[in-house]
């Protein structure tokens, strides 16, 4: 067979267009000895993207702790694996889908999803739940409230229709977002320990198999617009955005975990960024092999497509699976059955070269190791963020009433409820969701229970941009402290670092300081990160997003019975808070908010104070003494003890307060701490364990009435709390604010 005629000039013009610099270009040449096809080179511009290659991040990700004796698998898979007991293993992991949202809300969102839950169920789990986190411009911008309608009846219609609950997320507005949403999707399944799939192919001469639906022209390039800066022109990709189809990915759940069962698989992978390239390439080389694939066998939606077109398309709801050969007649019996394709494209060599062939001509030979390993890795310049100074609560006059503040942050947009979002999504399908969103953590039973996860999406990006080792810090100990408000264990978090341009410094600095943040809170807690995502480049026009790093977590309860919420139940307990409290006000929601500064340094976060609160608080749950319990976070214990009034209905009275000033004790964000409700008989018995533990406690008020009181203000109505905390999003998506 003769290489291709009749194609695309190589220009550095061309090479631009696809992302990759002169210096990249030149390791193009020296690794082939030759120009490039243009299949190749769009082969080179997809693994070689910041998307796929992780070029500015791998050489810092390496420091992060990875590892635990219930880690089955860490990075590196389709998705991270933990050990969760009875055999069973929970499989999750977090993706980004912000540049695609931007462009086009609906289908990004949906994409976002589907490609997401792909990633799981291409490890053998099915999929249980998923979350996400959400980031969205300034309320008055004019796109924000189409991306927000559009993002969220994206993310309802992909997960409500494939029949998987969404059962948590975080929604925030920054102008920051302005010209760059976020939107990070999290899916979580259950496998056998004893039967995950992984993607490394094994064995000479084995068929490759295309499954599920066909190839069309949408998401070219989508993986190289995703390692890019925005710009003016940035509405013009919206070709590139995917289109899902949450049905064909259902039958396509369905047929995989059926030939799974079978034994028909060696090895599967999801067709996810940069499609059949990236897919292909990652299945041969991890498994020191060859891979040859024949083009015209590829099953397509479109008339003449290019070998270019079909190797970087990313059209969804596809795998690709080396398949044993004695099972293909059974394998294509059980996705026919489902109405899907299946179409063999291609064998294992030993040759360790990546041939594509379309046409009767070679579109590419490449040396397939080195497509994966010889990328560029990049130790970019960073400079640190420099220290902001502390703000003493005290020298913060505060410019309303306690009371009048407190109404203020529960009507804002980033701490007002978010209910019109959380109830657009089907949170209570397949039965198994034990707490829905709105608290600190979802919990969902896995099979018939008793054992159940606890789940959560955050971070706080005010603090890892004001220092982001702190920040860092404390997105994985507030991920910890919710799974912990439950009564569960925490076990292990994936994350999606969404962060601006790494080639400017300051930026690249931010990223260096959020993941050593992380790494040393995530080693404190044992709280190992088993899976993730990169998103660099969230900049328009040269304006860079806050750095983001979300955090996702999972922890495992023994029996979801004994979990608790954070809405007051029962009268005439008390409210008890725990851990230390100063009153910091450096870069708090009440400072931003209420007293319109965006300023000062984050909260510091005390690791050991962390571990010793949390494992407190978790012990009084497992011993069925605490009847709710919130952790303390946004808009401190004033914010925390109103949502607690809140979520069941029942009042509180707050009589004392831990320091003074009152405003900076009720809003300050000091952290590793909770607020829980016991019964009043058991506080003498509670306090002397908590002193024995080095744990701070103390009783603030009491639970019972219709209203919440704080200290020296008039009484707030549940009602007038309720019409605050509920009124303004669903006022602001109807166009009435």
């Amino acid at each position: 067979m003769a290489f291709p005629r009749n194609e695309p000039e190589i220009t550095p013009a061309l090479v631009a267009e696809h992302g990759l610099k002169p210096d990249e270009y030149q390791r193009v040449l020296d690794l082939i000895g030759r120009e490039p096809t243009f299949t190749e080179l769009g082969i080179f511009s997809a693994m070689w993207n910041e998307h796929c290659s992780y070029k500015s991040s791998r050489l810092h990700l390496r420091t992060l702790p990875t590892k635990a004796p219930w880690v089955i698998q860490g990075p590196g898979e389709n998705a991270g694996v933990i050990d969760i007991g009875d055999g069973l293993a929970c499989v999750f992991k977090m993706e980004s889908h912000n540049h695609p949202s931007f462009i086009e809300p609906y289908q990004g969102a949906t994409t976002g999803v589907g490609g997401i839950l792909r990633d799981v169920f291409t490890m053998g789990a099915r999929p249980i739940a998923c979350l996400n986190l959400l980031r969205f411009g300034s309320p008055d911008h004019p796109r924000t409230r189409h991306l927000v309608g559009g993002v969220v009846a994206g993310i309802g219609g992909y997960g409500n229709s494939f029949g998987v609950p969404t059962v948590g997320g975080s929604v925030n507005f920054h102008t920051c977002y302005d010209g760059n949403i976020l939107v990070n999707a999290m899916a979580v399944g259950i496998a056998r320990t004893d039967e995950i799939w992984y993607a490394a192919a094994a064995g000479v001469g084995r068929p490759i198999v295309y499954l599920g639906s066909k190839t069309g022209r949408d998401g070219i390039h989508g993986a190289t617009m995703a390692s890019a800066e925005f710009d003016e022109k940035s509405e013009e990709k919206r070709p590139t955005v995917q289109v899902g189809d949450p049905f064909s990915e259902k039958l396509l759940l369905e047929a995989c975990l059926e030939i799974m069962a079978k034994g028909c698989v060696i090895a599967i992978q999801d067709m996810g960024a940069a499609g059949l390239t990236c897919s292909a390439v990652e299945m041969g080389a991890k498994g020191n092999l060859g891979i040859e694939l024949d083009l015209d066998k590829v099953p397509c939606r479109e008339e003449g497509m290019t070998a270019y077109e079909m190797m970087l398309s990313e059209s969804q709801e596809r795998m690709l699976m080396v398949l044993d050969p004695a099972r293909e007649e059974e394998a294509e019996a059980i996705f026919r059955k489902w109405g899907l394709d299946f179409a063999i494209i291609g064998k294992t060599t030993d040759k360790l070269r990546f041939v594509v062939k379309h046409g009767g001509e070679v579109k590419a030979d490449l040396p397939i190791k080195e497509l994966g390993d010889e990328a560029p890795l990049y130790d970019r310049p960073h400079v640190p963020t420099a220290k902001k100074p502390a703000i003493d609560g005290g020298s913060v006059q505060p410019p309303l009433s306690n009371r009048d503040a407190l109404l203020k942050l529960l009507a804002s947009p980033d701490q007002c409820s978010k209910r019109w979002v959380w109830e657009q999504y089907d949170h209570l399908i397949l039965g198994n969701t034990v707490q829905a969103p709105g608290g600190d953590a979802a919990i969902v039973r896995v099979e018939d229970g008793p054992k159940g996860l606890a789940l959560t999406t955050d971070v706080t990006q005010r603090y890892c941009e004001a220092d982001p080792v702190e920040g860092g810090k404390q997105a994985v100990a507030e991920a910890w402290r919710n799974i912990t408000a439950t009564g569960a264990s925490p076990l292990a978090l994936t994350d999606n670092l969404n962060f601006g341009n790494p080639e400017r410094p300051e930026i690249m600095g931010q990223f260096v300081g959020c993941i050593q943040g992380i790494g040393e809170a995530a080693r404190a807690l044992d709280f190992p990160i088993v899976s993730g995502n990169v998103s660099l480049y969230n900049e328009t026009q040269g304006r860079g997003i806050l750095p983001t790093p979300s955090i996702g977590g999972v922890g495992v309860i023994a029996d979801v019975a004994k979990a608790v919420g954070i809405g007051l139940r029962k009268d005439g307990e008390a409210l008890v808070l725990i851990g230390a409290t100063q009153g910091w006000l450096g870069q708090s929601i009440y400072l931003r908010d209420v007293c319109g500064r965006e300023e000062g340094a984050p909260p510091p976060v005390d690791l050991a104070a962390e571990r010793r609160n949390g494992d407190f608080v978790r012990k009084l749950i497992g011993e069925g003494v605490v009847s709710a319990c919130h952790d303390l976070s946004d808009g401190g214990l004033a914010l925390a003890v109103a949502e607690m009034v809140l979520a069941a209905g029942v009042g509180a009275t707050v009589s004392a307060l831990p320091a003074s000033p009152a405003h900076a004790t009720l809003f300050g964000e000091d952290q590793a701490r909770y607020l829980i409700s016991v019964p009043a008989a058991s506080l003498g018995s509670l306090e002397t364990t908590a002193k024995a533990a080095g744990v701070p406690f103390m009783q603030i008020g009491t639970t019972g009435g219709n209203s919440l009181n704080l200290p020296g203000e008039a009484p707030m109505s549940l009602q007038d709390l309720r019409k605050a905390h509920e009124d303004w999003l669903p006022a602001y998506m109807g166009g009435h604010t």
